[in-house]
């Protein structure tokens, strides 16, 4: 296995376990939202965004699963769902939809803008090269 497939499979486990953590912590969250208020601890928080920094830069080296072309596709998305966190942060719906809206949102949020800071810094880089 070459050295540059290695590190794209490295950022392909690490956005699916990351997306499967979050999902999972979301749902977690969004039961202590509604039961005690609380949402989940700092060491998960920073685990997936570890995970979300290393998707980042494996795929700002061009080893990930995310294409140069792809990237503001990515960038576009991953704005939209950290926006998607704060209005469903504020929101009041049926307490349960709305507590789940804003745990997984969250736990995504956390997970996705380390990746889109570290792609955004790179695509900036890229469009001022080329000047």
């Amino acid at each position: 296995m070459a050295k540059g497939e290695m590190w794209g499979k490295i950022g392909s486990w690490a956005f699916l376990i990351g997306v499967i953590i979050a999902l999972i912590v979301g749902l977690y969250a969004a039961y202590n939202l509604e039961t005690n208020g609380e949402t989940f601890g700092g060491i998960i928080a920073w685990i997936l965004a570890v995970l979300g920094a290393i998707v980042g830069l494996v795929s700002a080296y061009g080893m990930g699963t995310i294409t140069e072309k792809e990237v503001p596709s990515f960038l576009l998305a991953g704005i939209a769902l950290v926006v998607m966190y704060g209005v469903f942060k504020g929101i009041e719906l049926d307490p349960w939809i709305g507590s789940l809206l804003h745990g997984v949102s969250m736990s995504l949020s956390i997970l996705i803008a380390p990746a889109v800071g570290i792609l955004a810094i790179k695509a900036i880089w890229d469009i001022g090269k080329e000047v």
